[in-house]
């Protein structure tokens, strides 16, 4: 089974429909493409039709609609989201790809049966995390193509789901299913934004740290370029220094863990109320830690996880200057076993 896309949140799900077809819109037309087509030929067509669009998207885009021309057969299963109406449609597919030079939005098509449709409220957690996929084709796994098909009623027939109290076992069940979710979700947030963090470059970095620093209520004062005597960001509450608590920072961007050595040297000359905070995306040896904790003035040891929860727990205080090192959007998610 083959899940196509109508277009975002379904909206060409009517024209798949009326038509009988599943399709690609192409605005500034590819052209008709051959059944041999391979992906290199696909990049170069996309590189010079959508010249201003990320590699990334072109490559992605090359992709998906050389499986739709290439590896779904006459006879597979075909569903097709429909957000307004909460279903999903399901059909077969009927002809091998097609082209049509008048239609931008069918402009690369298959004809389809369209002969059923399930609630979207009748699936399990898992099925529709399946289905919620972004891609505009791909392959649906044989566990959520059996609920689909087992759901499915005749088009036009299909009724609200009963309104039930679950079961124990199954809010159980469910809310065990959408806990695993969640916690996936997040774990790939957390290490894409690690990920955004590690692409700046070393002064980047200490501006960012600046910034997270300013948001906390500090004002602060990055070393230019040169030597910096193992200081590359001071903060204090007036900016001065006159107030405490002096705060003195040393970011180290590489991949190399922080040892003991660096430690010592960084805290040397500190005076008795100094803070001292050590960012390192690299991590630190036990015996930084070490170090850190038998310092005579307070160390604080920051490795990339924890700046990366810093930089999300102070996000809406950053300034826009800061906030555009490493852009990011909220994400709101649905608390399970609320009364």
């Amino acid at each position: 089974m083959w899940m196509i896309r109508a277009g975002r949140g379904g909206e060409n799900v009517d024209e798949f429909l009326k038509d009988g077809v599943a399709a690609f819109a192409d605005d500034r037309d590819l052209g008709q493409i051959p059944a041999e087509v391979t992906k290199d030929d696909l990049r170069g067509r996309f590189a010079k039709v959508y010249p201003d669009e990320k590699e990334g998207s072109r490559e992605s885009w090359a992709s998906q609609i050389l499986r739709f021309i290439s590896e779904i057969k006459v006879g597979d299963d075909v569903v097709t989201g429909d957000r307004d109406r909460r279903r999903y449609v399901l059909g077969k597919v009927k002809s091998d790809y097609q082209w049509n030079s008048n239609n931008a939005a069918e402009r690369h098509y298959r004809r389809v049966d369209w002969t059923h449709e399930v609630a979207r409220d009748a699936l399990s957690t898992a099925s529709k995390n399946t289905l919620g996929s972004v891609l505009t084709v791909f392959k649906v796994n044989a566990d959520a193509a059996k609920d689909l098909l087992e759901r499915a009623v005749p088009l036009g027939k299909l009724e609200p789901p009963p309104i039930a109290k679950p079961t124990p076992s199954e809010n159980e069940t469910e809310d065990e299913a959408l806990e695993m979710l969640s916690a996936e979700t997040f774990e790939k947030a957390d290490q894409f934004i690690e990920d955004q963090i590690d692409k700046l470059d070393w002064k980047e970095m200490q501006e960012l740290v600046a910034g997270i620093l300013r948001a906390m209520g500090y004002r602060t004062t990055v070393s230019e370029p040169g030597p910096d005597r193992g200081v590359d960001v001071f903060a204090s509450r007036d900016g001065l220094g006159l107030e405490e608590p002096r705060i003195f920072v040393e970011v180290k961007h590489r991949t190399q863990a922080i040892g003991s050595k660096e430690i010592r040297a960084f805290v040397g000359g500190r005076k008795a109320g100094d803070k001292c905070l050590y960012v390192s995306t690299g991590g630190f040896s036990k015996d930084a830690m070490y170090e850190a904790e038998r310092a005579s003035v307070a160390v604080t040891l920051i490795n990339l996880p924890k700046l990366r929860q810093i930089l999300v727990d102070f996000y809406e205080k950053l300034d826009p200057q800061t906030r555009a090192l490493v852009p990011l959007k909220q994400l709101y998610w649905p608390i399970v076993n609320v009364g």
